[in-house]
């Protein structure tokens, strides 16, 4: 017994930049399960490819999907905005990105080690793996640490 979105050429799951999407979902929604891809983004992305927001992922063809990478891999040449972007201002490059996946990860790692050669706050507490924004650390965030007042014999 087939289902009502089963067509011909449907794919439980399509393989997009190196992530497992799932095919049952609307096209939107899948792409955030890629890293890096949000919903607003996704939405973007595929207004900007001319892909129908009702179709689910596993209906759409080689090309929309060649079309919605390309969009991806260069959001600036297709008109979205720089403050879209989620790497602003790259301190190496300077240049405005979109990134998603691994590089991600990639560029994070990077960051944290830039920060804690030039010997700053926030790397250093990255580093002795303390809370890092401002919290208090004097009760809370104390898993895998010593717990509570040591009791007077």
């Amino acid at each position: 017994m087939g289902s009502l979105i089963e067509g011909d050429d449907f794919q439980h799951i399509l393989r997009l930049l190196n992530t497992n999407v799932e095919g049952k979902t609307k096209i939107m929604y899948a792409l955030t399960a890629i890293k890096g891809i949000g919903r607003r983004f996704s939405n973007i992305v595929c207004k900007k490819a001319e892909v129908d927001l009702r179709k689910r992922a596993g209906e759409c063809s080689a090309d929309e999907l060649e079309r919605m990478m390309g969009i991806v891999a260069n959001p600036t040449a297709y008109k979205v905005p720089n403050w879209f972007l989620n790497r602003q201002k790259d301190h190496t490059t300077g240049k405005f990105s979109q990134l998603t996946s691994s590089s991600i990860d990639t560029a994070f790692r990077d960051d944290l080690v830039r920060l804690q050669k030039i010997r700053n706050h926030r790397g250093l507490r990255h580093y002795w793996g303390l809370r890092v924004r401002g919290q208090h650390t004097k009760t809370t965030g104390r898993a895998g640490k010593t717990v509570g007042p040591t009791k007077k014999k």
